[in-house]
């Protein structure tokens, strides 16, 4: 994975700055920044690529259980362990291990481009549900002080409120986008889409479910056009504007993504990277995340090959680490058990997929072989 490249030339350049003494404000402040940002357009840009319609239902279900159940599980796992062996009050565990449970979609949706349509679309779909229930998941945690009936009739609320809000403002940047003649007019549209997620980051509504819907809407419109209000909206002509937006997005979100990457290696120090006393619990951890994601695909009835692999861990796991507060925090989930987790999950991403890609070449061959026999 590209991640793993821009995480070690990240470090690579603070090394060398180190060395000849180049001194470097601290740039900390911009990781959570670009972080956000990066996640709006990475769901955005995937979200525009998912097809919805019947046929995709079954999917999406076994593609949202996936990505649920392990999260869970893992995290109740992790908050038992860290509330075990290292003592600290259980609510603190659990809102430290949720991080560690999310399958980053920053890193797993660019790494599955050349595998097979279905298994790219599982993986789309899978990520992004694990980006949005894990912010659902830690945000009902982190932010509820006691955990009760009246905490998940709010959460409800909230779940409402941000469709509504999602539904409304989808339509509006949909008319915009449409109406706007101006050769200036996806930077707008952008720059209100991170705004309408900011505002309802504010009031600790689930904002990931907005540029989600906001994206299945506008990459679907051929299969919504039966609707008669969508035809005021000029699909045709708006489905022209949508391929426009698209390409620009996907540029969009390689820069931001590259530079979140190399500003998060940058800022990695070599004791955090070789820290011992958190090696193991990383390395107990990453083993955890792949053996109940095999079984999990197992029960669903999903081909555990490559897509047992596909479950790193990054930029979401950075940013909900980063909004834990820091009186909440607990001291074995710090930067170093980070840094470690988010480096070995890539590594077994990039090995299983090499792995597959050999597999499949070996398959193929054989293929042609038979055939040519035959022939």
């Amino acid at each position: 994975p590209s991640v793993l490249l821009l995480l070690f030339l990240g470090y690579g350049v603070k090394q060398l700055t180190d060395f000849i003494h180049i001194d470097i404000p601290d740039l900390s402040g911009l990781l959570p920044i670009l972080g956000t940002i990066g996640l709006i357009v990475i769901v955005l840009e995937g979200a525009l690529d998912l097809e919805l319609n019947r046929s995709k239902f079954g999917l999406v279900r076994k593609s949202l259980t996936v990505a649920f159940v392990p999260m869970l599980v893992m995290s109740l796992v992790l908050a038992f362990a860290f509330n075990y062996f290292g003592g600290y009050g259980f609510k603190n565990s659990l809102t430290s291990a949720i991080p560690l449970c999310v399958i980053s979609s920053a890193i797993a949706i660019p790494s599955v481009k050349y595998l097979t349509k279905r298994n790219k679309e599982f993986v789309i779909y899978e990520s992004s549900m694990s980006d949005i229930l894990g912010v659902l998941f830690f945000n009902f945690v982190a932010l509820n002080v006691t955990i009760d009936f009246q905490s998940f009739l709010w959460f409800i609320l909230h779940l409402i409120i941000i469709t509504a809000i999602s539904f409304i403002a989808t339509i509006g940047l949909s008319f915009l986008l449409s109406k706007i003649d101006h050769q200036i007019k996806f930077a707008p549209i952008i720059v209100l889409v991170i705004l309408i997620y900011a505002v309802s980051k504010v009031y600790h509504l689930p904002a990931l479910i907005f540029i989600l819907l906001f994206g299945l809407f506008i990459g679907n419109l051929d299969e919504l056009k039966h609707f008669k209000w969508i035809k005021k909206l000029n699909p045709t002509a708006l489905d022209k504007e949508v391929h426009k937006f698209k390409e620009i997005l996907i540029e969009a979100t390689f820069i931001i993504r590259a530079l979140f990457f190399l500003l998060f290696g940058f800022l990695i120090n070599t004791s955090e990277l070789l820290n011992q006393e958190t090696l193991v619990w990383a390395g107990a951890i990453v083993g955890g995340i792949f053996v109940f994601r095999w079984i999990q695909l197992k029960l669903s009835g999903l081909p555990a090959m490559p897509l047992v692999f596909i479950a790193p861990r990054g930029l979401i796991t950075i940013l909900l680490f980063l909004a834990i507060e820091i009186e909440n925090r607990i001291e074995i989930v710090g930067k170093p058990l980070i840094v470690q987790v988010i480096i070995l999950s890539g590594v077994v991403l990039m090995i299983g997929l090499m792995v597959s890609k050999k597999k499949k070449e070996q398959e193929d061959e054989g293929c042609a072989e038979q055939h040519g026999l035959s022939m």
